[in-house]
């Protein structure tokens, strides 16, 4: 019988959470994400060489012997909380966790290497939306040429290298610039999808796509949970400031019972998110029931991090309908989120078939 998981954070967890804070209170506030989800390029790449070259964030999950930092996704969860307390408009889910996930199940050193470094992003050419266990679109392999179109993928507009799945089961590194790239219209600003279209672009195969994209994908929704609870604790907890602050009828908002209630059960709601979501990094560190516990965070968690940035866009009342207030990013990246890696319905038919119990 495995041993209970301690899911309370490590002091090395809370030093890391406590940099990395640091870190964004300086260079990524509110009006710079707003300003930069206003233009043609949402992504803060020097933010992201700040993360992942200057901390080493981005090769986190690699070993030390491959050049990495040899860390669990217990420290990349932490990282995700805060970066989605911040929703910071950096390629790290997609690059340090997807991607890198990816090429971790094949044993690509040299990639691994360049993505570890930060200098290169990576991103795997499978649509957002797509869940763990469900198929994935290939594109058609012909003689070391890739041919095909792939929708709905993440941070393609910044990524230096493109993972393709292929239908003679591999996947192929290819050059992002020997890709075609069309933007899609994305309701998360701050997370740019578009369609890779590829006419006879060269790649070279570093692995099998089935049990890379599978990895990758696992990973993912494991970990997404924690970026959710950072956007939810941040919907809350600037929910509570503001109501403390805003008077009527020469009292603060914030305590007048029908409020109070409503927040009581927000905080307790996310309190439970934040234990899934450390259980989900946690059995990912461990590889102890990993696909039923993701399974469980991610149908929890969409749910909450939606309702918490609706009731804190409601709660601050006038100016949370404005764009200048940072609120209405955090419910568009909950909004985008419950639809990422699969929505909390297709996890509950897994969670349901994991555990035998499905409907009649």
């Amino acid at each position: 019988m495995s041993a209970q998981p301690d899911l309370l954070y490590s002091e090395e967890e809370e030093a890391l959470r406590a940099a990395l804070r640091d870190l964004l209170t300086d260079h990524c506030a509110p009006s710079d994400v707003l300003a930069r989800a206003e233009s043609d390029a949402p992504h803060d790449l020097a933010l992201w060489q700040l993360l992942g070259d200057g901390m080493g964030l981005a090769g986190l999950l690699i070993p030390e012997e491959q050049g990495g930092q040899g860390a669990s996704a217990r420290e990349a969860a932490v990282v995700l909380e805060e970066l989605g307390r911040a929703v910071a408009p950096v390629p790290y889910l997609t690059s340090a966790v997807v991607a890198t996930e990816a090429l971790l199940a094949c044993g690509d050193t040299e990639l691994l290497g360049r993505l570890g470094s930060g200098r290169t992003l990576g991103a795997l050419a499978v649509g957002l939306h797509t869940a763990p266990d469900a198929a994935f679109p290939v594109v058609r392999a012909e003689n070391g040429t890739l041919h095909g179109e792939l929708t709905g993928i993440a941070d393609a507009a910044v990524a230096d290298v493109l993972l393709v799945p292929a239908d003679d089961g591999g996947l192929y590194a290819v050059a992002a610039d020997a890709a075609a790239l069309t933007p899609q219209v994305s309701l998360d600003l701050t997370r740019p999808l578009a369609t890779v279209t590829l006419a006879g672009a060269a790649g070279r195969r570093v692995g099998d796509a089935e049990p890379a994209v599978r990895r990758a994908l696992r990973a993912a929704g494991g970990l997404l949970a924690s970026e959710q609870f950072g956007v939810a604790d941040w919907a809350l907890t600037e929910t509570v400031r503001y109501l403390k602050e805003r008077r009527q009828f020469n009292r603060p908002v914030g305590g007048f019972q029908a409020l109070k209630h409503r927040l009581a059960a927000l905080w307790l709601e996310v309190v439970h998110l934040r234990a899934a979501a450390r259980a989900a990094a946690d059995a990912l560190a461990t590889g102890e029931d990993t696909d039923i516990t993701v399974a469980v965070a991610q149908a929890y968690a969409a749910p909450v991090a939606v309702r918490a940035t609706e009731e804190a866009l409601q709660l601050h009342g006038g100016i949370g309908m404005t764009w200048e207030h940072p609120v209405h990013l955090y419910l568009k990246r909950a909004k985008a989120d419950s639809i990422a890696y699969g929505t909390a319905g297709a996890h509950r038919e897994t969670l349901a078939r994991l555990a035998d119990l499905q409907a009649p």
